[in-house]
């Protein structure tokens, strides 16, 4: 009787194993019925477009410079940039300025704040009188700030880091 049960359960296993193998065999669709449902469609990436003005600003003492696009500017990124992009670049802009802002204000409040509206060029004058000219064309940011301290070059501040970026770059 022992060896009748051990080969009922041997043929219950193996029946069970065919039935499954069949099942998944049979499960898959056919190589014409399969639907792609994770498929990443690439967008174009957003170029900043250039400024309407030719004017410059020049700065001669330590500053931050805030930048942003002019009205033309800002209407034609934008037409060429999704909406999304276009309402995620102008919100990050604006909150990470009035950040900045308020940061300049509590704890750096000796820097004097620059804005550079309708600006396309930054004119930094550096001790013996020699400059640093930025033309904000080719930044590729439409909104940001950058630091100066006339013994130093000018750098673009990491608004997102701003208490670190000034603390680093001032003393």
């Amino acid at each position: 009787m022992r060896i009748n049960l051990n080969i009922a359960f041997r043929m219950l296993n193996l029946t069970a194993l065919v039935v499954i193998l069949l099942t998944a065999c049979n499960s898959h669709a056919s190589k014409n019925d399969r639907v792609e449902t994770n498929k990443i469609i690439p967008t174009p990436e957003t170029v900043k477009p250039p400024s309407s003005f030719t004017d410059s600003v020049t700065v001669y003492s330590k500053a931050v410079v805030f930048y942003r696009p002019d009205s033309l500017q800002l209407n034609r990124f934008k037409q060429i940039s999704s909406h999304m992009v276009y309402e995620t670049t102008t919100h990050e802009g604006f909150y990470q300025m009035r950040n900045a802002r308020i940061v300049l204000k509590k704890y750096w409040p000796q820097i004097k704040v620059i804005e550079a509206d309708n600006i396309r060029y930054l004119v930094f004058v550096k001790n013996g009188n020699r400059k640093t000219v930025i033309d904000l064309n080719t930044n590729g940011n439409l909104y940001g700030m950058y630091m100066f301290d006339p013994q130093m070059e000018p750098q673009i501040a990491d608004m997102m880091n701003i208490e670190t970026a000034l603390g680093f770059y001032f003393k």
